[in-house]
């Protein structure tokens, strides 16, 4: 049973679509166990009823159309119960619903197992037997585990839409999705309304959107070309391994191009397009059909087949990806993104002027696709796992950043109540500009430094603009990531400049290549099993000193004249990381000094991001001259909690007792060693955790630039000691729900309401 469950799971991974899953799993469970039925019934969420989905034993006409309850019957005890329910015979069982239509009056042998996801039920996968027996403890582990697989299977389906076109089955296939509120993270604050352009992802069928052909022969056209392309390809990979390959081996390239024959695949998706559906939409159609149809034939070699049509419609999709990269997409005017996973390099996809909001249906609020949104104050969400984001291309929005929140299609009370709201944020944004020019200081005389946290090359305009005083994080991964290739020297240099003289002589903190984690470079891709603990940050600079010691040059070439440059080495965990590093700083700077530069030796530091480094900056002190905390990092590896899984989300707060109680050390230890210390992770972005901040001592606090307006409102309301006062309080409670309503209470009485969430419609 074990190896069959394997088979199983494998087999139900190489499926595209959730209505093949849920046959092929019904069937091969029912092969496995025996039994005489085996039955799927999934949740609809529009109605709260378990609908029989999939069934092998029962009456096919009942599927989609026999529903239960929550709390109606076996199924939706196993439900409520979210645990296995076993019974002998389920007609003496009090909970028992008789469903006619189905003919299980027949079967007395009950084995009901919940579907869950993330806490979240999903379905009931039932087996049933003629004969009254009670299913052994291996069979209940058996359908456990499948369930457990089943439930990963049905929430990518929910992501993804297809879900939706299971329960609309028995409807018009180009029915629309009914209009929903949908529920993520924050990711970034504020309100957009606009209109969606899903980002489809490279070579992947099932993110292809439905969008309609608004030019037919256009789309034709996009398609034939991709067809010659591929079959051009296939050609060329057949005629190279000619000699090498079998008579039975070679002929697999004959299948494929057969396929490609203008009477097979190729004519279905024509007709697709000459229907009306744009080009990738098509083949989508096509090519999932296709694999459906092979999965369900019971030959091995039959089902085999479906993965060479899968490939082949990955090898088509990409050629018209190509194709269509040369083309500027049509952007609508209030443009909202949505991506299956939403990357730092999607940001810059929209032309700025167009872009108001996005969406990710994977990733957490503190992804740093999350964090540039801020940066930018872009509203944005960040996993919304049920978003059938496939079925939204063009349709109207709005995105909640405050609650988490998207509205698809939403009413005319829903528009009128969210405009109102979007009025009142420019009221107080235009409010807020007028503090460009005052100090941030406190009412009693203190004076806070605040700096600001860049990437993109707008980021210095609008920092700029809002009064900062200093860099105090300049992410110099975001230029490589936008990139194919690795800048060179020269071209590092003129991007660093640019940050430089836009500050100078104001310092400008750059932080050493930082990639590894959910930071990848498509053209130096790092593959681990756990990224967060692995091959990242300086980790990954010291093991390719090439890269390293050309960043530098370039930083110390690009400082020239200005002498505004402070350098920030990333991940640091010990005092060995921080002397190799010197040396290659070194070694950089006395090369540009023999080739003529006149420079000033810059300010070098360290992130405090790894718990081990908490503990050491006594070590460090000799080495450097100034500390900078990493919250968001730090956080995360305190608390164990990856911060871009959603599953966990609930689970990352940088109020943490324990994260202030190291917040507060850090603090402490740099002071006692003369060093400045500063702060650049989301905390300091928040206007209460500012307050908190400030209190404990930090030099500097470094945040976006959207949000240092209202930083500096909340430091100008208050006084110091009051601050302080409020330090202490926090510092001895035990739940971060507490410490977050403290600091709203704390905001409010300051007369600064408009500094914490604005009263939304809808929310319950």
């Amino acid at each position: 049973m074990l190896a069959r469950l394997r088979q199983i799971v494998q087999e139900v991974g190489s499926e595209s679509d959730l209505e093949s899953v849920l046959s092929l799993t019904v069937r091969r469970i029912r092969e496995t166990m025996s039994t005489e039925v085996c039955s799927i019934y999934l949740t609809d969420t529009q109605t709260n009823r378990y609908v029989l989905r999939a069934t092998e034993g029962l009456n096919q006409d009942a599927v989609g159309k026999v529903s239960l309850s929550s709390t109606e019957g076996i199924v939706g005890l196993v439900g409520s119960r979210a645990e296995p329910i076993n019974l002998e015979d389920a007609f003496t069982h009090p909970s028992v619903v008789y469903l006619q239509s189905t003919g299980e009056e027949r079967f007395h042998a009950f084995l009901g197992v919940p579907i869950i996801h993330q806490r979240k039920v999903h379905g009931v996968l039932v087996v049933q037997q003629r004969e009254v027996r009670r299913f052994d403890e291996s069979e209940e582990a058996f359908m456990v585990t499948l369930s457990a697989q089943l439930a990963g299977v049905i929430a990518h389906a929910e992501a993804t839409g297809s879900i939706l076109d299971v329960f609309a089955a028995a409807k018009q296939d180009d029915e629309p999705v009914t209009a929903k509120r949908f529920v993520g993270i924050a990711g970034a604050p504020g309100v957009a309304i606009g209109n969606v352009y899903v980002a489809t992802l490279s070579a992947d069928l099932r993110s292809v959107p439905d969008k309609p052909a608004n030019d037919i022969q256009a789309e034709l056209q996009d398609f034939e070309h991709a067809l010659v392309q591929v079959r051009e390809d296939i050609q060329k990979v057949s005629d190279s391994l000619a000699t090498r390959l079998r008579t039975e081996e070679q002929a697999l390239f004959e299948v494929y191009l057969r396929m490609l024959d203008d009477n097979a695949i190729p004519s279905e998706v024509r007709t697709k397009i000459e229907a009306g559906n744009w080009a990738q939409g098509a083949l989508r159609e096509v090519i999932q059909a296709h694999v459906r149809q092979f999965s369900d034939m019971e030959d091995p070699y039959l089902r085999e087949r479906a993965t060479d049509i899968r490939d082949l419609g990955r090898r088509l999709l990409s050629a018209m990806q190509q194709e269509g990269a040369e083309r500027v997409p049509d952007f609508p005017d209030n443009t909202v993104l949505i991506a299956d996973d939403l990357s730092p390099a999607m940001l810059g996809l929209v032309p700025e002027d167009k872009l108001v909001g996005m969406v990710s249906v994977t990733g957490s609020g503190s992804s740093h696709a999350a964090i540039l949104a801020r940066s930018m104050g872009i509203p944005t969400l960040m996993g919304v796992v049920e978003l059938p984001y496939t079925k939204l291309d063009g349709r109207q929005v709005i995105v909640d950043g405050y609650s988490g929140r998207i509205y698809v299609d939403p009413t005319d009370d829903l528009l009128e109540a969210y405009s109102s709201i979007l009025k009142e944020e420019r009221a107080i944004e235009a409010n807020l500009d007028q503090l460009r020019d005052l100090p941030a200081e406190t009412q009693d005389g203190f004076n806070q430094t605040l700096w600001v946290n860049t990437g993109l090359t707008a980021d210095v305009e609008r920092a700029v603009k809002r009064g900062a005083e200093g860099i105090g994080l300049y992410r110099t991964e975001i230029p490589f990531m936008i990139r194919d290739t690795f800048p060179s020297e020269l071209e590092q240099a003129d991007s660093y400049r640019r940050q430089l003289e836009a500050f100078a002589p104001k310092p400008v903190t750059m932080r050493t290549l930082d990639i590894g984690g959910d930071k990848a470079l498509p053209y130096f891709p790092i593959e681990e099993e756990n990224p967060f603990l692995g091959w990242r940050g300086i980790r990954v600079t010291l093991d390719h000193p090439e890269i390293f010691l050309v960043q530098v040059r370039a930083m110390l070439r690009a400082s020239e004249g200005l002498n505004n440059l402070r350098i920030m080495l990333p991940m640091i965990s010990s005092v060995q990381e921080v002397e190799a590093a010197l040396e290659q700083i070194n070694q950089a700077f006395n090369e540009l000094l023999e080739e003529g530069l006149d420079l000033q030796k810059p300010e070098i530091g360290v992130m405090i991001e790894v718990p081990a480094a908490v503990y050491q900056i006594g070590r460090f002190a000799p080495l450097i001259d100034f500390v900078s905390v990493g919250s968001n990092d730090l956080t995360q590896y305190l608390l164990a909690v990856d911060r871009n899984n959603p599953r966990v989300a609930d689970l990352y707060t940088t109020y943490h007792p324990s994260v202030l109680q190291a917040l507060q050390l850090i603090a402490n230890e740099a002071h006692k060693y003369q060093k400045q210390v500063s702060i650049c992770g989301e905390m300091a972005a928040d206007p209460g955790g500012a307050l908190l901040l400030m209190a404990m001592g930090y030099d500097v606090l470094s945040m976006n630039s959207t949000n240092l307006p209202k930083v500096k409102l909340a430091i100008r309301s208050v006084e110091y000691k009051d601050a302080a006062l409020l330090l202490g309080q926090v510092m001895k409670m035990d739940e971060s729900s507490d410490i977050h309503l403290l600091l709203r209470e704390t905001l409010q009485n300051a007369g600064l309401t408009q500094l914490t969430r604005p009263v939304l419609p809808g929310n319950d």
